[in-house]
């Protein structure tokens, strides 16, 4: 015993130090539920909407006060040290699983299948050269004739990174490889890319993504194929979210249960320690 306390110190600060990081702990474990919580439920709350894929809510380990802040001089305790900090969300990233075909019958509806995104002007107006992404197909021509976004209202582009603009009274037919037609005859051919490394992508909108720190050097052709008259649907399984859901919820009644249990501990030894004194 002598060794023990010669190593750990005072042993009154280390009961101490332990009854605090079971809170911090627990503390931590409620933080990050409840923003999983939130991510799942923004989910729940797309599972209707064309070409939306779901954000998926993945926790991480969380570094020691020591060495996440980078202050080595704070004093060390290997013992908690061992117990590790609690634990945090990691940088959020959408789940790009193909949503299912949906066929709709309209003529400026369209559906990816296969890898591949919709390239998007960053304003409605065209007045930036921003390009967003997108997997939501539903299209229509504003009162120019511009093919746009129904949702966003931003401009579809074409392979030259131009609007498209098409004869209203006209026909329309696209093929497999986004090029456009009216009366037989190529007006344009849309733009489909892809990214090859999909994590840096950020969501901007329900079903926009932005390149976030990539720039459009990083983007090539896509292999997908173009479907008329068909979206696609949310990719958010309804099962799989509910549930997920629900066990988000029963680690934030947890964690406040077990931080309820630290609280009182804390108390009691507060008290006890007083009375010793």
């Amino acid at each position: 015993m002598p060794f023990e306390v010669e190593r750990l110190g005072n042993p009154f600060s280390v009961l101490e130090r332990k009854m605090y990081q079971g809170l911090d702990i627990a503390s931590s474990g409620v933080l990050t539920a409840l923003g999983r919580l939130d991510a799942l439920a923004n989910n729940l709350a797309n599972i209707d909407t064309p070409g939306y894929k779901p954000v998926q809510a993945i926790t991480m380990q969380r570094d020691p006060a020591r060495v996440e802040d980078d202050l080595p001089f704070l004093p060390s305790n290997r013992l908690l040290e061992k117990l590790g900090a609690g634990v945090l969300l990691a940088p959020s990233r959408a789940s790009f699983a193909q949503g299912p075909v949906e066929v709709t019958g309209n003529d400026l509806d369209l559906a990816i299948e296969g890898d591949g995104f919709f390239v998007i002007r960053g304003a409605s107006d065209g007045s930036t050269d921003q390009l967003l992404l997108s997997r939501d197909g539903r299209l229509t021509l504003d009162g120019r004739g511009m093919l746009v976004q129904a949702a966003s209202g931003r401009p579809v582009l074409d392979t030259q990174n131009r609007a498209v603009y098409l004869r209203p009274d006209e026909t329309v037919e696209i093929d497999g490889q986004g090029v456009i037609r009216q009366n037989g005859a190529a007006v344009a051919q849309l733009q489909l890319v892809d990214i090859a490394d999909r994590a840096g992508l950020r969501h901007v909108g329900d079903s926009l993504f932005s390149l976030g720190h990539a720039d459009t050097s990083n983007l090539f052709a896509a292999g997908g194929r173009v479907i008329q008259r068909a979206i696609e649907g949310s990719a958010v399984n309804e099962v799989s979210a509910l549930l997920e859901v629900q066990g988000a919820s029963r680690a934030v009644g947890s964690n406040i249960n077990v931080m309820a249990y630290q609280d009182r501990m804390i108390e009691r030894a507060i008290n006890t320690f007083a009375r010793i004194g």
